[in-house]
């Protein structure tokens, strides 16, 4: 399918959710990853998307998959007219055109996101990557000459059921606790799946009632993982990006620039919080 305004690589390579759990093809343009029980290829051709899948899902649901994994229907026009507000933004515009924001599986951002503190991009996906080895469920597909095996994301049920010793061997360390604990608190109700119908500041507030929830990874939570794309993760890189763009370099308090980003991106903080994320990570 045609679509403007997309550069595959620039998403998948943002530390969110499909940079923690997909494979990025060598050539940086296209992603494998796995949607229950089937696996998924999508490729960027120039200005085309291109997708395939292994597994039993049927060619509609396939497409709305691809649509809704990539924002391939957020308006990106609408969306840097509304950001574009300096011309420090511009230019991470400029530098990073294309980059969206995926929409996540909430359980899966959850459980990358919890994992994601005091952590870097890689030793995330590392254990990411290891718990899905260790706890995924196994699927082999067949068709012809293909043949496929895979695991899928660990069900929040089955990360509930292991030690936290269990969750430390695989490298999550003082985050072991909060896996556990937040896995339990998913798979007893599964209440949190709700949230997307709720308001930004309400599911933010029942979020961080979760172990090892706070202010930023609520946030990720909601913007990744819900489509809430007035949330605002702020962490050290964005606190300060934000003092030394917007503020002359005087330390601000989170809720300041919270209060900063509603004011100037409004609506879209999330894509506006992204871009300035990925620009200073690779300045």
């Amino acid at each position: 399918m045609r679509v403007g305004e997309f550069d595959i690589a620039h998403t998948v390579e943002s530390a969110q959710p499909l940079t923690f759990f997909g494979d990025e093809r060598n050539d940086r343009k296209g992603i494998t990853y796995a949607y229950k029980n089937s696996v998924i290829e999508v490729a960027q051709n120039g200005g085309s998307v291109e997708y395939r899948a292994y597994g039993p899902l049927d060619a509609d649901t396939l497409r709305k998959e691809v649509r809704a994994r990539f924002g391939l229907d957020d308006n990106m026009r609408a969306i840097y007219r509304s950001i574009g507000t300096d011309a420090f933004m511009k230019s991470a515009i400029k530098k990073y055109r294309g980059m969206r924001i995926t929409r996540n599986d909430p359980w899966e951002t959850t459980l990358c996101f919890v994992i994601s503190q005091f952590n870097n991009v890689k030793r995330i996906r590392g254990i990411v990557q290891r718990l899905i080895a260790a706890y995924g469920e196994e699927h082999v597909f067949s068709a012809g000459d293909v043949k496929l095996t895979f695991r899928s994301f660990p069900t929040a049920e089955e990360i509930s059921k292991r030690s936290v010793s269990d969750l430390m061997s695989h490298g999550a360390g003082f985050r072991a606790k909060y896996i556990k604990s937040v896995a339990r608190e998913w798979s007893s109700e599964n209440a949190f799946g709700k949230l997307g119908k709720k308001e930004y500041a309400k599911a933010k507030e029942e979020l961080m009632v979760l172990d090892g929830v706070g202010d930023k990874v609520a946030d990720c939570i909601l913007l990744f993982g819900y489509g809430k794309l007035e949330a605002f993760p702020i962490d050290t890189w964005i606190q300060r990006i934000v003092e030394r763009t917007y503020f002359n370099g005087r330390k601000q308090n989170v809720k300041r620039i919270h209060e900063f980003a509603e004011e100037r991106w409004g609506a879209y903080a999330g894509y506006a919080q992204q871009y300035l994320f990925h620009f200073a990570r690779n300045e």
